[in-house]
């Protein structure tokens, strides 16, 4: 009996009957009627059994008396009767149903809570990816001839991989601008492309300074423009600071004064200068022959030669017209012009030599190569660096004269002009070092400098070991690495060609066919390395070029 009580008691053995088993132990107990049975004892089968006028008969007989209710027995004793049992077994089955209901119930409330939560997610709208920051890019004004597109050199770079770079390329005759304490600085742009204006408004971010904002010439003073930006606090390379103290060339001479006297005459070999503030002082000259400078002017405009007493006197006339300053040094009978330049942490030497026979070696048809880079030069231009708060780009300028010394006459700012074979590779250099000062100044952010600095040495020439000694009047004669003709400008000059194969017993191959202008080259080549004299190496060059120019064009 115990073993059917827990067998009962089991909810899962009771919801598997079948449908109408035991429905009668089911129904619930009509009210005033006791749990204990108090029925007929006969069985349901014997009711089944009984025919259908049974009933009757039964129902005209005097029914029993009822008996009264049994007392309760212990807990611990088992049921008497079977009316007790199945008293037990109704109480179970219902217990089992209560049981059943409430986790019905309770599954019923789940769905429906689940139910609602999916309405109630597909009646709100769809939740939408956050969107990518949107960075403004940062706006480079870059100041120079429109023969040079800064664009492509920027295009596809970003400061710390977030800030685009925008370029806008302009000359100072071509820029507008007015500085706010507040605002900052506004450009009005006015380029001229494919024909069409295209005017343009902008706020600039940094500002690339790669043309010369004064000269003497009428309408070329830009010092407004420089003193419109650093009113309105734009960062640039070089600094606004030292590109207007470079609008001065005697104010820029009197800072390399300073440095001769502090290295030294055999560390730093200025050339010796005259200062006038007018035509009024211009009296006699120290030393003649001599050069006569006029104000502040470029690529050797403004530039005489005196030999005598009178032509300075007549000079000094012109000078009075001029309404300006001038400046008289003496003339040195140079070999070649030096040429070291500073771009961040790159050095380069350049050696030129005229062909025209022109006393100013940057005017009429010159030969341009690239010379080894020595201490010696490095200290000049590092030491010229140091100027006004430092040029991240500068180049320093000097003469070789005949006598074997070295004399300093000029430093250029960041408007110099690139030459030589590696102009590419210099304007690429210009770039990184403008990225990294965009990213310091406007990010914060410092990238590692190089641990050493880097020089592009010349290269080997051709057919010719090369020279071991770093002397540039030594390696003129013995082995130039890349030479060039020019006309005016060094940068326009033809490229040499393969220096044919010497002749000789041992010698089976033939020389190629070479053009013109590569013959011309080779036989300068050939004739510097000739062991003759300083004169008659240049008197025998200047034959050689001659024939070579006049075969060149006789067709």
């Amino acid at each position: 009996m115990n073993f059917l009580r827990r067998r009962l008691s089991d909810s899962s053995f009771v919801a598997n009957l079948p449908n109408g088993y035991m429905m009668d132990l089911q129904r619930p107990t009509p009210p005033g009627s006791s749990t204990s049975s108090t029925s007929s004892p006969a069985s349901p089968a014997m009711e089944r059994r009984q025919p259908p006028g049974g009933s009757q008969t039964q129902a005209s007989a005097p029914a029993p008396a009822p008996a009264p209710a049994p007392a309760p027995a212990p807990a611990s004793a088992p049921a008497p009767s079977s009316g007790s049992f199945l008293s037990s077994f109704s109480s179970v089955v219902k217990s089992a149903q209560m049981a059943q209901g409430v986790a019905a119930a309770a599954q019923a409330k789940s769905a429906a809570a689940a139910a609602a939560a999916a309405a109630a997610a597909a009646e709100a709208p769809p939740t939408q990816p956050p969107k990518p920051v949107v960075r403004k890019p940062k706006i480079l004004l870059v100041i120079d001839a429109p023969h040079t597109d800064w664009a492509k050199y920027f295009r596809g770079k970003k400061l710390n991989g977030e800030y685009e770079i925008r370029v806008e390329q302009a000359e100072f005759s071509e820029i507008n601008l007015a500085s706010y304490v507040n605002t900052g600085c506004m450009i009005d742009m006015q380029v001229a492309k494919g024909g069409t204006k295209v005017v343009r408004s902008f706020k600039p971010d940094f500002v690339l300074i790669r043309q010369h904002a004064y000269s003497m010439t009428p309408g070329e003073d830009y010092r407004s423009l420089v003193i419109g930006l650093q009113f309105g606090g734009v960062a640039s390379v070089n600094s606004l600071f030292s590109i207007y103290n470079f609008c001065s060339k005697p104010w820029v001479f009197s800072h390399m004064i300073k440095l001769y006297h502090s290295l030294g005459p055999e560390k730093f070999p200025l050339n010796e200068q005259t200062f006038y503030p007018n035509h009024t002082q211009m009296v006699t000259a120290p030393t003649l022959p001599v050069v006569v400078k006029m104000g502040h002017a470029h690529a050797g405009m403004g530039k005489i030669k005196v030999e005598n007493q009178q032509d300075f006197q007549d000079i000094t006339s012109v000078v009075a017209l001029a309404n300006t300053y001038a400046t008289s040094e003496p003339y040195v009978l140079s070999k070649y012009d030096i040429r070291i330049q500073k771009i961040g942490s790159n050095y380069k030497a350049y050696m030129r030599t005229s062909i025209s026979g022109n006393w100013k070696a940057n005017t009429g048809s010159a030969m341009l190569e690239q010379i080894a880079m020595t201490d010696r030069y490095r200290l000049w231009v590092d030491s010229c660096s140091d100027m006004f708060g430092g040029l991240d780009i500068c180049a320093v300028k000097a003469v070789h004269g005949k006598d074997g010394n070295d004399y300093i006459i000029e430093v250029m700012d960041s408007s110099m002009p690139l030459i030589g074979e590696h102009v590419e590779e210099d304007k690429q250099l210009i770039t990184d070092m403008v990225i990294n000062k965009m990213a310091a100044v406007l990010l914060g952010i410092t990238s590692p400098q190089p641990s050493s600095v880097k020089t592009t040495q010349p290269r080997r020439a051709q057919g010719g070991p090369r020279s071991a000694s770093a002397s540039p009047a030594q390696s003129a004669h013995a082995s130039p690495q890349r030479a060039r003709s020019a006309s005016t400008s060094p940068s326009q000059a033809f490229q040499p060609g393969p220096i044919p194969a010497a002749s000789g017993p041992g010698s089976q191959k033939q020389t190629p066919q070479l053009n013109k202008s590569q013959s011309l080259t080779n036989t300068f080549t050939e004739t510097l390395r000739g062991n003759l004299t300083d004169d008659e190496a240049k008197a025998e060059t200047i034959r050689s070029l001659r024939q070579s120019f006049a075969s060149l064009f006789s067709d």
